[in-house]
């Protein structure tokens, strides 16, 4: 079993940068790929990007290619999401989350953290 912490959201201007970190526990953690979540009110949940096991491929929303960056570190049991360029349509709750399958789709995700706050303001 993983358990994952986010953390790193905030309040930013648009066209800042935030970074976001999600530490999991257990030494299984390299097992697994990595995705990102993201959920506005009132919307479904979407995908942003996924990372397979060894951080050598990701796979990207079009929403955010070019401005965000995700990266994992195996080591300290951590992903991260880098995201530049940020606009008020990026406001919502992120998520990460661990999946035994390199995919964008969240049913086969299998565990999830509590979600961090974004918001971007105009």
């Amino acid at each position: 079993q993983v358990q994952l912490v986010e953390s790193g959201g905030g309040l930013v201007q648009a066209g800042g940068s935030l970074r976001l970190s999600c530490a999991g526990s257990g030494r299984t953690f390299s097992s697994y790929a990595m995705g990102w979540f993201r959920q506005a009110p009132g919307k479904e949940r979407e995908f942003i990007v996924a990372i397979i096991l060894n951080g050598g491929s990701t796979l990207y929303a079009d929403s955010v290619k070019g401005r965000f960056t995700m990266t994992r570190d195996n080591a300290k049991n951590t992903v991260y999401l880098q995201m530049n360029s940020l606009k008020p349509e990026d406001t919502a709750v992120y998520y990460c989350a661990a999946a035994g399958l390199f995919t964008r789709e969240p049913r086969y995700y299998d565990y999830w953290g509590q979600g961090t706050q974004v918001t971007v303001s105009s």
